[in-house]
């Protein structure tokens, strides 16, 4: 039976697009299907020039094409959208809705948004967001990040990530690494740079990654929160009014102290704080199985007693940890078995079952600035 393009056509809804989570043929990228004997020659319009996904969006066109009986050979030529295309993909991807208007959010209203906050650097904060949004993930949600530690950007090296986000007529597309949607400062920056920045221009970097970026519709965003009280957690209560947080901690009482800061900062911008993880908490003896507290115990059960909300988790020490962050793969997926991943994907499940939590018993009492 000879070939035809309808074979080609449906073996091509099958690839999609990393960043976009549709297929080719939806986002209309196929440009020509050719077919002469078992030789089958693929027109693929990317969004941009150079766009950095070509080479797996060229692995996955001649899986899925050299798939189909009686395929022998697969050839794909590349172009790239004109403004006009990029306009009409554009439009195809807010449901053929006209543009948001100017600081309008893009983040769905459906959406679950949850800060990961602390009062002090070196809690494990980013590496922890990291590894609950896998978690998430891993349970079938769809899940994006944003990397609000604008001075100390992290999330771009623990996943791996090296290409700048392409931009569709003015929609930002976020990079995906391991099924996450992300956005980092980071991605803008040359290699070492820094950023010197005052109040504003943290307000408006928010601003963009809420309201610029294509998050589509997902299930849970993670926002990784700088250290401390200072504009971004303002700005974010300004603009995601009705977020949640989460507060980490170490056990040791000084750790404890300072996120207790963190955590009224957030309740006074009207982020609820629905409860604390204490990370690092202690380390399990790979020869023996013994725990550990190498920091000392129980910083995490006294902050959520003042706070009055639950300990949700505690995460052990692990060298894992460390090792996917430096590899750019989280240990949630290197490791899964290890007490802190195992941990991790506890501490997702509980906080997914909060979701539907009746909004009344979410009241809690006030907290006063430290």
């Amino acid at each position: 039976m000879a070939l035809n393009e309808d074979q080609i056509r449906e073996a091509l809804t099958r690839v999609i697009d990393p960043e976009l989570k549709q297929d080719l043929v939806t986002l209309d990228m196929i440009k020509s299907i050719a077919i002469d004997g078992g030789d089958v020659t693929v027109g693929v319009t990317l969004t941009i020039p150079g766009c950095p996904l070509k080479a797996t969006i060229n692995d996955d066109v001649t899986r899925e094409v050299g798939s189909v009986p009686g395929v022998e050979r697969v050839a794909i030529e590349f172009g790239s959208m004109s403004e006009d295309q990029r306009a009409a993909l554009a439009t195809k991807l807010r449901g053929g809705r006209p543009p948001k208007a100017a600081g309008e959010l893009s983040v769905s209203p459906k959406t679950r948004v949850i800060a990961v906050a602390s009062g002090k650097g070196g809690v494990g904060k980013s590496s922890l967001t990291v590894n609950l949004a896998i978690a998430f993930q891993q349970m079938g949600l769809e899940v994006g990040v944003i990397d609000a530690d604008i001075y100390g950007f992290s999330i771009p090296g623990m996943l791996g990530i090296h290409q700048r986000p392409v931009t569709v007529d003015k929609m930002i597309v976020p990079p995906v690494a391991h099924g996450l949607k992300t956005i980092s400062i980071g991605y803008f920056m040359e290699e070492g740079g820094a950023v010197l920045w005052r109040g504003p221009m943290l307000h408006k970097a928010m601003q963009q990654f809420l309201s610029d970026v294509h998050w589509g519709e997902l299930d849970v965003l993670l926002i990784d929160m700088p250290p401390g009280t200072g504009d971004v957690a303002i700005s974010l209560g300004g603009l995601v009014p009705n977020a949640e947080a989460v507060v980490i901690t170490t056990p040791q009482a000084a750790a404890q102290r300072v996120a207790e800061r963190a955590a009224a900062v957030s309740e006074r911008v009207n982020m609820r704080v629905v409860g604390v993880i204490e990370n690092m908490s202690y380390r399990v003896c790979p020869c023996c199985g013994e725990r550990d507290d190498l920091f000392g115990s129980g910083g995490g059960a006294s902050l959520a007693g003042h706070l009055d909300v639950p300990l949700l988790a505690e995460i052990p020490l692990e060298p894992a940890l460390r090792e996917g962050g430096d590899i750019g793969v989280p240990f949630t997926i290197s490791a899964p078995d290890s007490p802190a991943a195992v941990a991790i994907r506890a501490l997702a499940e509980r906080l997914h079952g909060m979701r539907t939590q009746d909004p009344l018993a979410r009241i809690k009492k006030p907290l006063k600035i430290v």
